[in-house]
């Protein structure tokens, strides 16, 4: 399922777009992104840059933490890199942990194109009282 408002709302995102991350799925409290590794994702060392990585994570968990139509944003972000990703695509999975009407907990877990896990993200994400304007 992928909600086309959402779509539409983060396609705005330049940044997320400039690194080539597609979102693939999202829905309630839950998004799935995917970013094609290119030569530029690349760090001093030949793995995949860990800022692209945490980039990719962050902008599934945005997805998944707006889905509920209200402005959320992040006031705390952690990731752990459980393995060094060197290419092909990775993975971002969002899923809400849990949610009340000030604050949301979301895991999302990257795997690269064999499934392998390369990094764990916890986001923290504050929920404003404004609606997301998806019209615009």
């Amino acid at each position: 399922m992928l909600d086309e408002d959402l779509k539409r709302f983060f396609k705005r995102d330049r940044f997320a777009e400039f690194l080539g991350i597609e979102l693939l799925e999202a829905g309630e409290g839950y998004a799935r992104s995917r970013m094609e590794i290119g030569n530029d994702h690349f760090n001093g060392i030949g793995t995949v840059h860990g800022g692209a990585i945490f980039t990719l994570a962050d902008f599934t968990f945005a997805v998944a933490s707006n889905s509920h139509g209200k402005v959320s944003v992040a006031i705390n972000a952690d990731v752990s890199f459980m393995n060094a990703a060197r290419g092909g695509a990775l993975t971002a999975e969002a899923r809400e942990i849990s949610r009340n009407h000030k604050l949301g907990s979301y895991t999302v877990e990257i795997r690269d194109d064999t499934g392998e896990l390369v990094a764990i993200f916890q986001g923290l994400a504050y929920i404003k009282k404004k609606e997301i304007e998806f019209s615009k």
